[in-house]
């Protein structure tokens, strides 16, 4: 896509959008996390490697917007983990197609952990690719592929990415 006013408008249109989702997740306001996304959306955090030669494998693997909520559900209710703070900086917000009304982006990605006896850590660094659909209530998510970077999780992969 050429670089253009309206590429300069999408651009700063997906930052906000993709703003919104990283404060969401730094703020813990997981019960929100779904809305990011279409109902029959595809969420998948994977390997590097596995991204590169094709696999379908995810350390993370929700098919619709169901087991995004289902996820959450057991992150309050059932899963035991140690407190922690996250950070996502989200940079290199890239437009790679445009037709109607979807756009495929890709951004890169660096989180940060702070565990309350540790100093702050890289838990991940990777990017997204995704497909967004334009809704009249802004961007969701249609398909997103977040690929880490990372040899390992250094810790429980807990908060969405």
């Amino acid at each position: 896509m050429s670089y253009s006013r309206e590429h300069a408008t999408l651009r700063n249109e997906l930052r906000d959008f993709y703003e919104q989702y990283a404060v969401c997740l730094d703020e813990e306001e997981l019960e929100r996390w779904p809305d990011f996304f279409v109902e029959d959306c595809r969420y998948r955090v994977t390997a590097r490697e596995n991204y590169d030669q094709k696999l379908p494998y995810g350390l993370i693997y929700c098919i619709n917007k169901n087991m995004l909520k289902d996820r959450v559900l057991a992150l309050r209710q059932t899963t035991m983990y140690e407190p922690r703070s996250l950070r996502h900086f989200v940079s290199g917000i890239r437009v790679r197609s445009v037709d109607a009304d979807t756009v495929q982006s890709q951004a890169n990605f660096a989180i940060f952990e702070s565990l309350s006896d540790r100093e702050p850590t890289v838990n991940m660094v990777g990017r997204y690719i995704d497909i967004l659909v334009r809704t009249p209530g802004g961007f969701l998510f249609k398909d997103r592929d977040c690929i880490c970077d990372n040899y390992r999780v250094r810790t429980s992969l807990i908060i969405p990415v």
